[in-house]
């Protein structure tokens, strides 16, 4: 697996046995904030420091930074002891740099990467403005089944559709990108290194087994597929990880590259199209992330991406897509959330009890087999 990922699981190892954490408060949020700026700006003054709702995986708060008249709006995104996902934010912060001017992401201005002066790492960005859900969808968690409407709907599709063939298309092999591994060994090896992430993540923090996963797990180390072109994967495409301006449909800034990695495109489709980011009508009409119907997105990345989609390739990742999500649900929120070490442990016990979705989808996707 690459480098930073057996630090990642060495790192949660690590912190297994250490005390509960505590969601830190307003008041020792800026008071972190100010000696921080008062060692890299010094007579920079913070102020209005409050929490931002959503997400389940970093604390982040927004807060103000003023200086010689003039005010600005910043993110900070701090990871808490233990997360549903555990990444990286050095990883993080450098290719959101390497993305500027390629697709509308947030702009990231410092990284504390190894929790110099933060409790733990962090980084901080300017604010984008948007939403993630329409402001009628009711409480949810963002992206689980989200509505959009035919109005928004057409006015997201083709962005959404165009920044993901832009992602794939970007120039890794010119860029300067410290912490990604390239998996050019052998034609397996992009596929293989995310299974043996997942599969070992499975480990240290499940422990027991489940007839289900058991199943995927050797499906998939029995199947992995060739890779025929490396590609810039995002990681976590799908509505729910895009800001848009509600009126006018603009996508904003596209969210969450924890989980990029230079790997297979079909890895990125296998995720769109799960059908837990998606919605079902009442007909039985399935719209991937509520923007496309399945075999309609294909076809639509073939015409845009100029690159043909290999169906068996795809089940692979499709299968690939629910084992992981199970193991992020059922593992990770769950062992983050029983050790304490998370900020939102009641929302990671709800998600939790979405596992057996995905195993109910790993069941329907195992016994297509290879037949597409």
């Amino acid at each position: 697996m690459e480098h930073i990922h057996r630090e990642i699981l060495d790192r949660r190892r690590n912190n297994r046995g250490l005390p509960p954490y505590r969601a830190k408060l307003i008041p020792e949020v800026t008071e972190i904030l100010a000696q921080y700026f008062a060692h890299i700006r010094p007579g920079a003054v913070v102020s209005g420091v409050r929490r931002v709702g959503g997400g389940a995986s970093k604390e982040q708060f927004f807060f103000t930074l003023s200086q010689d008249g003039k005010d600005e709006p910043f993110l900070l995104r701090m990871d808490p002891r233990s997360a549903i996902t555990e990444t990286d934010r050095e990883r993080e912060f450098v290719l959101l740099k390497a993305m500027q001017g390629i697709v509308p992401v947030p702009e990231p201005v410092w990284v504390d990467a190894k929790g110099a002066f933060f409790p733990q790492a962090a980084a901080i960005m300017r604010v984008v403005g948007g939403v993630t859900k329409p402001s009628l969808s009711g409480v949810k968690v963002s992206g689980l089944g989200t509505w959009l409407g035919p109005d928004l709907r057409l006015k997201l599709r083709d962005q959404f559709l165009d920044y993901l063939v832009a992602i794939h298309a970007y120039d890794w092999k010119s860029a300067n990108l410290p912490g990604y591994d390239v998996p050019d060994a052998d034609p397996k090896q992009a596929a293989r290194w995310s299974f043996n992430y997942w599969a070992e993540m499975w480990r240290v923090d499940e422990g027991a087994t489940r007839p289900v996963i058991a199943l995927a797990e050797q499906w998939l180390a029995d199947n992995l597929p060739d890779t025929a072109e490396l590609v810039m994967t995002h990681g976590d495409y799908r509505t729910g990880n895009y800001l848009f301006d509600e009126e006018s449909g603009q996508i904003t800034a596209l969210l969450d590259w924890e989980l990029a990695r230079i790997g297979d495109f079909h890895e990125d489709l296998g995720w769109v199209l799960m059908k837990v980011f998606g919605t079902i009508d009442a007909d039985g009409t399935f719209r991937a992330s509520d923007l496309f119907e399945r075999e309609e997105f294909i076809r639509e990345y073939e015409r845009r991406s100029g690159r043909t989609v290999n169906r068996k390739t795809l089940h692979y990742y499709d299968v690939m897509s629910s084992w992981k999500t199970t193991v992020i649900v059922a593992a990770n929120g769950l062992a983050a959330a029983r050790s304490q070490h998370n900020h939102q442990d009641v929302l990671l016990t709800f998600l939790a009890a979405t596992a057996p979705m995905f195993a109910d989808d790993l069941v329907r996707l195992l016994s297509q087999g290879d037949n597409q």
